[in-house]
């Protein structure tokens, strides 16, 4: 299972420690097989196969193929509900009274029976369309579907991913878990799941620096029940973060934590670890009125009583039950900022770096004199991480006037919308502001002599957080844009509920160029402006779950704009079902194949918020006819059951232009900022191989690169921020 995981992250396949032996006709199958998903074995992994004895390549093919069919959602049978789509999808209201008169009217006397008589017959009351017996279920079979559909004809323009051997699955586990630990951005839920599992596994292993401080208590609750000392704790929410997750909770605590039982020795060590960080001074105590609620349901588990050597730390529980009062650093900024005196508050702000960062909008739109509030700020650059740097100057980059639309997102991925009120920043502010986060950037970036850039990754945003991005196949933090090639894209969803009967429907709203309503496609309206629906299925049962498709002509869709989206109509939604997925293929006109071809995925994300509406991306036609992606991850509230795109229509458009209208700091930036530094900087080029080893930058990593060259593809990118 974890030589899977692997394989799926990175791409590389950890090296079988089975008996030698003749494994070449496994591995000409495996690569074989691997062709028809759209992969490639490198040589060096085919020879290693074929090295292996028939058993033991047979177990590793398996794996390496499971795996990667996995990731482009190759291993399960998507079937269409119309056996022809895209062809032979009829008009939706003729498809209706199709499934009406299969319904009510019986076989011999069908062709009689008119429209207006088949309408008196509902006189009597409202029959719904998921009360018909044929409607939302499949009529056929997948072998059936396929027989119906002519072979894929091979194109060059098919994707080719390249899977690489690694080294053995010790070497493999521990360099993955050091990448997940010393990730200087925020992990995903997934993430951090398999940083717990691995910590359970490594906890030995040393680990250059745990800047995250959700890493960082994930690996002080292993390290905990394990009974070894806790790592890098220095606030007195990186103890209740362990305790946290310790227990099962939530350990970004948005949410609140029922704490279980914690045995002496673990009681011992957290009571331990709050004395030593608040006898380093008073101010530690300023966090504990946040979550006052949470410490004292952990003071109660805690027993502070039992521990009179740790005073200090029974200081924290005073604080939270209201005995003792403590002035936060916040509270402190705050009483400045009602005095008008906003460079006293930039003065306090100084003794919390991230917190003046974050708070330097408000401080330059109320300070009357914007030097003072710079001046702060270039005070404490270098003591801010890597990550706030970036996502202030991103910020900035965008209050040169009003945004179209202010978006907010949650770290569940929820968004919502509203008017930008704000007044916009002064030009020369943002200039020396922007300067300012470049200069300490730039000379935080490691020194690299040579960097080879794939062009494709340049106007991919940076991966400020995990939690702006979903596991899957070549998925882009949200802000990232991509082209689209092809003359006809194929979006797909594919769901499989876990304990009742659910619906999801996947839509597009079409908009024009002034991000105006133009028309939808989804159950209740199967054609529009060129895009065609595959039909609606109203449940899917395991293990084989439900596939929906949607079909994009590129140069005839009548839209400037397309945003896919999946709506929780009924049941289970899109966490609690046993999988749910998003994606898209692109094809050329008279290609043939089946609606799912795995070597034409583009790309495709997991669906694991908790909003009822997902919006994966936003797709745009330019000037020039081409179209761009634009990754969005995220989930709009809707309601509990029967969400369709015709209700949330206008949220979404406004949403969409907020978020393609903004700019996003990329890879591009950064890559600029070596480059200025003296980072020799070559674009990549297919087929030629750079002499001598490099820093290679892009989506995917090239076969050919000389011993001893770095590689940086999407799964990495995070270690492009500064610590």
């Amino acid at each position: 299972m974890l030589a899977t995981t692997i394989i799926k992250r990175t791409l590389r396949v950890p090296r079988s420690t089975a008996p030698a032996g003749d494994g070449a006709a496994v591995a000409r199958q495996m690569d074989a097989v691997l062709a028809g998903a759209g992969f490639k074995a490198t040589r060096d992994l085919l020879e290693h196969v074929s090295g292996l004895a028939p058993g033991g390549a047979t177990d590793l093919a398996a794996d390496v193929v499971g795996a990667v069919r996995a990731l482009v959602g190759d291993h399960v049978a998507h079937n269409a509900y119309f056996i022809d789509f895209p062809r032979g999808v009829p008009d939706t209201v003729e498809f209706w009274v199709h499934c009406l008169r299969e319904a009510l009217v019986s076989p011999h006397a069908r062709r009689k029976v008119a429209d207006a008589e088949l309408l008196a017959l509902l006189d009597q009351g409202l029959v719904g369309l998921l009360h018909l017996p044929r409607y939302g279920r499949y009529r056929h079979t997948y072998a059936e579907l396929l027989a119906a559909h002519d072979e894929l004809i091979p194109s060059v323009k098919d994707r080719v991913t390249l899977v690489r051997l690694g080294g053995t699955l010790e070497e493999e586990t521990v360099a993955l878990y050091r990448q997940l630990a010393e990730s200087t951005v925020p992990p995903g839920e997934a993430e951090l799941q398999l940083l717990a599992e691995l910590a359970r596994d490594c906890g030995e292993v040393e680990v250059a620096a745990v800047p995250v401080r959700e890493n960082r208590a994930v690996l002080n609750a292993a390290r905990l029940a394990a009974g070894r000392p806790l790592l890098a704790v220095d606030t007195v929410l990186d103890v209740l973060r362990a305790a946290c997750q310790a227990s099962g909770g939530d350990v970004t605590l948005a949410e609140p934590t029922r704490f279980r039982s914690f045995a002496r020795r673990e009681r011992r060590a957290l009571m331990a670890e709050l004395d030593r960080v608040v006898a380093g001074g008073e101010g530690k105590l300023g966090d504990v009125a946040r979550f006052a609620n949470r410490f004292k349901r952990l003071g109660e588990g805690l027993h502070p009583h039992e521990f009179g050597r740790f005073p200090h730390a029974a200081e924290v529980f005073d604080v939270a039950r209201g005995d003792r009062p403590v002035v936060s650093l916040a509270g402190r900024a705050e009483l400045a900022f009602a005095r008008g005196d906003i460079a006293g508050a930039a003065d306090v702000l100084t003794d919390a770096p991230g917190m003046l960062m974050r708070s330097l909008d408000r401080l330059l739109r109320q300070a009357d004199q914007p030097a003072a509030v710079l001046d702060a700020m270039a005070r404490v650059l270098g003591a801010v991480s890597g990550r706030v740097l970036c996502s202030v100057r991103e910020h900035l980059a965008n209050r040169g006037e009003p945004d179209a639309a202010r978006v907010f997102t949650t770290r569940s991925r929820r968004a919502w919308v509203t008017a930008d009120t704000r007044p916009p920043l002064p030009g020369e502010v943002i200039t020396r502001a922007c300067a300012l986060i470049d200069a300490e950037l730039t000379a935080r970036l490691p020194r690299r002599e040579r960097l080879v850039v794939d062009p494709a990754v340049l106007p991919v945003a940076l991966p400020l957080s995990g939690k702006a991005s979903e596991d899957g196949f070549a998925v882009l933090p949200r802000g990232s844009r991509s082209r689209v090639e092809g003359e006809v894209l194929r979006f797909f969803t594919f769901w499989c509920q876990t304990r009742k009967r659910t619906d999801f429907d996947l839509s597009a709203l079409l908009l024009d160029s002034e991000f105006r309503y133009a028309g939808h496609v989804s159950w209740t309206n199967y054609r529009e402006g060129g895009a065609v629906y595959s039909g609606d299925l109203t449940e899917a049962p395991a293990p084989k779950g439900a596939t929906e498709f949607i079909d994009l002509p590129l140069a005839s869709v009548d839209a400037a704009y397309v945003v896919p989206q999946v709506n929780v109509y009924d049941g289970e939604g899109f966490d609690e079902v046993a999988e749910s997925m998003f994606g898209w293929m692109t094809r050329d006109h008279g290609r043939a194949g089946a609606p799912f071809e795995a070597r034409t995925v583009g790309t495709r994300s997991d669906m694991r918020g908790t909003g009822r509406v997902a919006l994966p991306a936003v797709f745009a036609r330019g000037d020039d006819g081409t179209w761009t992606a634009t990754w969005l991850h995220l989930y709009l509230s809707g309601r509990l059951n029967f969400n369709q795109v015709e209700s949330n229509r206008a949220s979404t458009a406004v949403l969409a232009r907020g978020l393609l209208q903004r700019d996003y700091l990329t890879v591009g930036h950064l890559v600029e900022l070596m480059r200025a530094a003296g980072t020799e900087v070559t674009l990549w080029e297919p087929g030629t191989e750079p002499a001598g080893p490099v820093t290679y930058l892009g989506v995917h990593a090239p076969e050919d690169l000389a011993a001893g060259s770095e590689v940086i593809t999407l799964d990495r990118l995070n270690q492009l921020i500064p610590a």
